[in-house]
């Protein structure tokens, strides 16, 4: 039996699509249904490995987890990386494809579709419920040519589909009857209800402007309205969403009102950040603040600095240079601050990064690294994904109790580094003994340090010795985002009329 859908579409970008659909899948998989996120195509430099080792968005491996379900390369087939100057990577069903620009992409999107409606029919054959988001604003009236992500999906299987609009934005309502009017009368009656989304005070406030919206948007209903969920802890798809949570040094959101902060980390934003998410484990812990920090007037005197992941290493370390924050780094490990790298960040870390190829750069570019740590980068064609079980082996700094011990976590990167002492100091190795390879390296003790683990952090003993090493003090509480899922669909299911939301789904 073919399942059923629910598309989750947004007056633009950021309103809450991702985030929306994750509860979504965490209340109808805690009502007993097989429930599957879909995701055509997603724009995003966060991006997942999936058991088998495909490269999707982390939002919607997010979302997967949230479903209790493994994620799979069906739920997003397609995956655009941007790269900057109007080009992008193509992941297509979960492998790198061909790079883009901007002007060639209608050309490429006929090619996509049958992709696409093929691992969508793929996912409804083997759930009961699949939810599917769109990307950015289906009512872009000069892309819908292109489409294959917003209403040409709701058409091809008939779904009935909600509308978001971000009332913390301000026109929330002008986005909704605006987009509803963009819309053909064919897409129209797909739209099945509004969701209000971040509101923040008392929903009295709103008095008759539901009732009228209704009459002005074609009798669409509004099923609820979503208050503001700080600290959502939940995977984000785009760096966009930083813009929430502070950046420039600004006190991080995911802080705010915490009495006591005993650990300051700075992550380095870089034009091309990647994985992002990275760092939510952190910055759960109470007594810790996370900033993402882009100028060196921001830096200050952090308790430690993360140079995170990166989708253009090469475009990302000459940035760090121009800014100044190259220099900052560099001068803040002398004087003994911690340094992490992770992915491109570890490159960066670095010696030598060389591009023979032309990867990320023009073919045969070579540019020092920070110095801070004795490898040495060649970047290559073939991309490793690939979910990983290792065991730490580092022999000095805050791991050296932890030697041993096992972790878990995932590798997206297509360069490969290797070690230019000839008794390299790693952090860990992946694989079992006598097989696998190391990875990372340390200096400075151990103060200094780099992996392409992305998901590291997720391992509650290596964060907090970690963050006991730079003083944290705080109690050993598990990162548990089970928990995050289960609070955000509690406060969904609380301001949503479920009951409407079934008869829409099911028509009872």
């Amino acid at each position: 039996m073919t399942a059923k859908t629910l598309m989750i579409m947004g007056t633009h970008s950021n309103a809450g699509k991702s985030i929306l659909v994750t509860a979504l899948c965490r209340i109808f998989a805690q009502e007993g249904y097989r429930v599957a996120p879909f995701k055509a195509q997603n724009m995003a430099l966060n991006a997942g490995v999936t058991p088998e080792g495909h490269e999707i968005g982390r939002a919607t491996i997010a979302q997967a987890e949230a479903a209790g379900l493994p994620a799979h390369v069906d739920m997003n087939p397609v995956l655009l990386k941007p790269e900057g100057h109007r080009r992008s990577q193509v992941v297509l069903n979960g492998r790198h494809h061909t790079h883009i620009e901007a002007d060639n992409w209608l050309s490429l999107k006929s090619i996509l579709w049958p992709h696409v409606t093929a691992a969508l029919e793929r996912l409804r054959a083997r759930t009961d419920l699949v939810i599917i988001e769109g990307a950015g604003s289906p009512a872009e009236i000069n892309l819908k040519e292109g489409d294959i992500v917003n209403m040409r999906v709701a058409r091809h299987i008939q779904s009935p589909t909600l509308l978001v609009g971000d009332i913390d934005r301000g026109g929330v309502f002008a986005a909704l009857v605006g987009t509803m009017v963009l819309l053909e009368p064919e897409e129209r009656a797909l739209v099945k209800g509004f969701i209000i989304n971040k509101f923040r005070g008392d929903v009295s406030l709103l008095g008759d402007g539901l009732a009228m919206l209704q009459t002005r948007a074609f009798n669409t209903p509004t099923l609820g309205v979503i208050p503001f969920l700080p600290e959502i802890g939940v995977a984000a798809e785009d760096s966009v969403a930083l813009e929430e949570t502070g950046t420039r040094g600004r006190e991080d959101a995911r802080t705010r009102g915490r009495e006591t902060l005993e650990v300051d980390i700075a992550v380095i934003r870089l034009p091309c950040i990647s994985n992002f998410d990275d760092f939510d484990p952190l910055a759960a812990e109470p007594g810790v603040r996370v900033r993402f920090v882009e100028r060196v007037g921001d830096l200050g005197q952090p308790a430690a600095i993360i140079l995170p992941g990166s989708k253009m290493t090469l475009a990302d370390l000459a940035w760090l240079r121009q800014t100044g924050l190259a220099d900052r780094v560099v001068a803040l490990a002398g004087a003994g601050t911690p340094i992490i790298g992770i992915c491109g960040g570890y490159q960066m870390l670095g010696r030598l990064l060389c591009d023979p190829d032309g990867v990320e750069a023009e073919a045969g570019t070579k540019a020092a690294g920070l110095g801070l740590l004795p490898v040495e980068t060649v970047f290559a064609g073939d991309k490793r994904t690939v979910q990983v079980q290792a065991t730490l082996q580092a022999k000095s700094g805050p791991f050296t109790a932890l030697q041993g011990a096992p972790i878990a976590g995932y590798e997206i990167h297509m360069g490969r580094s290797h070690y230019l002492d000839s008794d390299p100091a790693s952090l860990c190795h992946i694989g079992p003994p006598g097989q696998g390879h190391a990875d990372g390296a340390l200096a400075a003790e151990g103060c200094i340090w780099g992996t392409y683990l992305h998901g590291l952090f997720d391992n509650d003993a290596l964060r907090q010795a970690w963050l006991g090493s730079l003083g944290w003090q705080g109690s050993s509480q598990p990162f548990n985002r089970q928990l995050a899922y289960n609070r955000l669909a509690a406060h969904v299911r609380a301001h949503v009329d479920m009951a409407a939301l079934r008869q829409i789904i099911w028509g009872q």
